[in-house]
């Protein structure tokens, strides 16, 4: 063998052996006289060079999107983001403290939501659970007939008259709801001319058990809401989850393909999952979906039977915090720019990257519509 390989690099075997000259020299070349052609040089001016690359790219995601499919990973195809009313407004998260005192928290809510209002939010998010303590125990104590209203409704009669007289959206957190001999975590959209907009219940019920931590199975005295909710507002398309329903990207994914720009979140997270998942999993849903997430909670009551983490926050469409804050009373203002949700999703063009040939995303209720 070696003297094989000697006799191989040996120049009198690189000049005459075929066999060496296929082995060491590019297969273009050969050991006859060949001829380069002159390459034209372009000159990369700026314009010419952007162009020449965006271009490119464009043609690339025209062959990636034809090969792959994108618009069959989303079962029916997702709706194109629709021009919002509104390109720029600011919003507020309310972070309340919670008593058993069911009318001091109405007040106390009706309160921050003028001082949200005030501070210039068109839209205002309540936290979950806002007019009780969070208990199976309270539950059907402080749950409220929101279809039949007024009376039998004092928080809903209070977002419903303060949401007309101020003229802005509200996303009111949620409350218990009492439907028949039914109870449900429901929260309520008011628009800016007090009517109700939208009604969400809570589609995943907080049923949890870890061992030392904390046990809460809310499935003992609520059951379930059977259907994502999204709805246009006077600030843009909005779709709704209560707590748990964050865990699910399925609802925020279903969300997207509706063509919303903005997830609210009304939700308690306690002190085990709060310093875990609370700020990872707002990230997640905006930055997978590339839209606005806000969530809110109410403020920490150490002394309370379930003790909230806090942290109300707003995250952009990069999955950035753009807004946030700690765990104690707070009114965060903060403003969003639905421009920035084009910017984003051209810098990273996820909708037309989707592999239609491999998975598919089926929105239920939208397929059985049609």
């Amino acid at each position: 063998m070696k003297s094989a390989l000697s006799s191989l690099a040996s120049s009198k075997n690189l000049n005459q052996s075929p066999l060496a000259r296929s082995i060491l020299l590019p297969a273009f070349v050969s050991h006859r006289t060949h001829f380069v052609p002159a390459i034209r040089r372009i000159n990369p001016t700026p314009a010419n060079f952007g162009s020449n690359i965006s271009d490119h790219r464009s043609l690339r995601l025209k062959v990636m999107a034809s090969t792959f499919n994108p618009e069959k990973a989303r079962a029916p195809p997702a709706v194109p983001l629709p021009t919002p009313p509104v390109t720029k407004f600011k919003i507020g998260l309310c972070q309340l403290s919670v008593t058993p005192d069911k009318e001091r928290n109405i007040e106390h809510a009706r309160k921050a939501i003028e001082e949200a209002a005030e501070k210039g939010a068109q839209l205002v998010l309540l936290p979950e659970i806002w007019n009780s303590p969070y208990s199976n125990d309270s539950f059907p104590v402080y749950a409220e007939d929101i279809d039949a209203g007024g009376d039998a409704s004092p928080s809903t009669a209070m977002l419903s008259e303060v949401s007309h007289r101020l003229k802005i959206t509200i996303v009111g957190g949620s409350i218990p709801e009492r439907c028949g001999d039914k109870l449900y975590n429901t929260c309520c959209v008011f628009g800016t001319d007090g009517k109700l907009k939208a009604k969400h219940r809570k589609i995943h019920l907080f049923d949890i058990d870890i061992p030392g931590k904390i046990t809460f199975m809310e499935s003992k005295t609520l059951t379930g809401g059977e259907s994502p909710t999204i709805v246009d507002t006077d600030v843009g398309r909005v779709g709704i989850g209560i707590c748990y329903d964050i865990r699910f990207q399925e609802l925020a994914m279903i969300y997207a393909a509706r063509g919303a720009h903005l997830l609210c979140y009304p939700g308690a997270f306690n002190m085990t999952t709060g310093p875990l998942h609370w700020e990872l999993l707002q990230r997640a849903r905006a930055a997978d979906n590339q839209l606005y997430v806000a969530t809110c909670s109410p403020a920490r009551d150490s002394g309370a039977g379930y003790v909230a983490w806090g942290h109300s926050t707003l995250v952009g469409p990069f999955g950035e915090v753009l807004a946030t804050t700690e765990h104690n009373e707070d009114i965060v203002i903060a403003e969003i720019d639905y421009s920035v949700l084009e910017q984003r999703r051209t810098s990273l063009p996820l909708t037309k990257q989707r592999r239609g040939d491999l998975y598919q995303l089926v929105d239920i209720q939208r397929l059985k519509s049609q």
